[in-house]
């Protein structure tokens, strides 16, 4: 019988590549995952640091992401639109005086007074750094994940690509931490058996799969997803935890939290909300939401923070007490510690669930309360495991996608791109073969080629092709950066190499800057 039950929180922080002048709404979004989740989740990590309270999470953070947090540019942004929600702020103060709604307008206005002196001053500028203070405390463990996160399945008949996307994941984490990361995150949870050798050489310890693709593993997994298996190369696999995900998602979209889809910007005649206008006249959200969720579409009562804080923190007790029984109930047929695996997309807490941030804070502070359950980091719980005794099984071909397989990143919205991205994978290849050890110019293209490349398998495309969601913008980052590839693979054929196009490519899609298209040779 075991004595300690382990919840693992895991967080994936990723965007799609948007540092892009001719997408501001897409900016846009990533201005509100710094200013709805990763800016409130770090407070909620500085006020239990500050209160003494043990707490252990997970983190996924992209290569991309690492890049759009570090680039300059970006956060001179990031600035300027704080000082937006700052200005209309200061007019919904005058214009709610006196009446229900002032409340909520001082509250968002010295939010976004608080974010920016958060951001400038106590961060400096500097979310890496922030986080790394944490890891460095043992509080946070950082797990890797690969280059541009492409639907890794997909390219596992292409050892190159995988590779390429592995060496230049692990050549960002030296750069941003210094650093070895012993997990990896699938992207997507995209998990096929081809890719435990790939992790097995790039010295991965283990990974997470989605609940089936344990179940369904060769053989099943003995526990489930209540204790983790290990491939026959040795790489630990733990499966994420369907329930207790489940049992999140559907309290987060309980009435009584705020509405997050319903904003100013949206509401209010055009001149009100004129600074927060994209090209064209795109309106966008302000931060302003007044209204509290409802089953009543179009009855939205007022938003009533207060008692939202205390629905997350009733929402954390329940989730707690089910998480106990659920895990003593599994312990009694096991020798070892069962572990309930909880991963989610950072920004389901805070910018999807405004509460969230709320959420994971009043489930540390509770947490003290239940002797039988403590937090640890995936690294940490498998450090205390006997590997001689993890079963050896080889999970099943799984996702996290629509109903758990494929169909969201191959269907009849999106699967015109792959006949271009496998032709032009195989181009790279034959380049990095081609051009051994050039230098100079060439060497500037071919390095550009390579970041085309990556940014082209991105699964972000895919899966807003397949949502609807931003799928212009998708199509015209795929076939743009395929566009490029194209365009530096015959001017190298041709010989002839326009400079000043390369310069502004080099400085228009900069991400990964020290990166080496030799990445995508054949290995020896």
């Amino acid at each position: 019988m075991a004595n300690r039950y382990v919840i693992s929180l895991v967080l994936n922080a990723h965007l799609p590549y948007v540092r892009d002048t001719l997408a501001p709404e897409e900016e846009h979004r990533f201005f509100e995952v710094l200013s709805e989740t990763y800016l409130p989740l770090l407070a909620a990590l500085d006020r239990m640091e500050g209160d003494y309270i043990p707490f252990r999470l997970g983190l996924v953070l992209s290569p991309i992401l690492c890049h759009l947090l570090e680039d300059e540019l970006l956060r001179e942004r990031f600035l300027a639109y704080t000082d937006k929600q700052i200005e209309f702020g200061l007019r919904e103060l005058e214009r709610t005086r006196g009446g229900e709604l002032e409340d909520l307008a001082k509250r968002y206005y010295n939010q976004a007074v608080d974010r920016r002196i958060a951001f400038t001053e106590r961060y400096e500028g500097n979310f890496l750094k922030a986080l790394d203070y944490y890891q460095r405390k043992g509080k946070l463990e950082l797990l890797a994940t690969a280059a541009s996160c492409p639907f890794l399945p997909f390219l596992a008949p292409y050892p190159e690509a995988v590779q390429a996307q592995m060496e230049v994941a692990a050549a960002s984490y030296r750069k941003y931490f210094g650093k070895y990361l012993q997990g990896f995150w699938l992207p997507e949870l995209g998990w096929t058996p081809e890719l435990a050798g790939h992790l097995r050489a790039y010295n991965f310890g283990y990974t997470i799969v989605e609940a089936h693709g344990l179940v369904f593993g060769k053989p099943p997994a003995v526990w489930g997803t209540f204790y983790p298996v290990k491939t026959p190369e040795g790489i630990c696999i733990l499966g994420r935890d369907y329930n207790a995900g489940e049992e999140i998602f559907r309290a987060s979209r309980e009435d009584g939290y705020r509405d997050n889809d319903r904003d100013a910007g949206y509401d209010f005649p055009l001149p009100e909300i004129a600074s927060f206008l994209g090209y064209g006249g795109v309106r966008t959200p302000t931060g302003f939401k007044y209204w509290g969720a409802s089953g009543v579409r179009g009855r939205n009562p007022v938003y009533d923070p207060q008692k939202a804080g205390e629905r997350a923190m009733e929402h954390a007790r329940r989730f707690l007490e089910n998480q106990s029984v659920r895990l003593a109930e599994a312990a009694r047929h096991m020798d070892e510690d069962p572990v309930s695996l909880c991963a989610f997309d950072a920004d389901e807490f805070g910018r999807l669930w405004h509460e969230g941030p709320q959420f994971i804070e009043a489930l540390f502070r509770l947490s003290a309360g239940y002797r039988e359950i403590q937090f640890l980091t995936p690294g940490e719980y498998l450090y205390k495991q006997d590997i001689s005794r993890i079963q050896t099984s080889i999970p099943e071909f799984s996702s996290r996608g629509a109903n758990g397989y494929a169909e969201m990143w191959l269907d009849s919205s999106n699967d015109w791109m792959y006949r271009h991205l496998i032709r032009s994978l195989e181009r790279m290849r034959e380049l990095a073969e081609r051009f051994l050890d050039d230098t100079g110019l060439k060497e500037r293209a071919l390095n550009q080629a390579a970041r085309e490349i990556l940014l082209a398998a991105s699964s972000d495309w895919a899966r807003m092709l397949y949502e609807g969601d931003s799928a212009e913008y998708a199509r015209n980052q795929i076939e743009g950066a395929l566009r490029n590839f194209t365009t530096i693979y015959e001017a190298l054929g041709s010989n002839y190499i326009s400079t000043e196009w390369l310069t502004t490519l080099e400085k228009r899609h900069n991400l990964f800057p020290h990166i080496n298209y030799r990445v995508f040779r054949r290995k020896r």
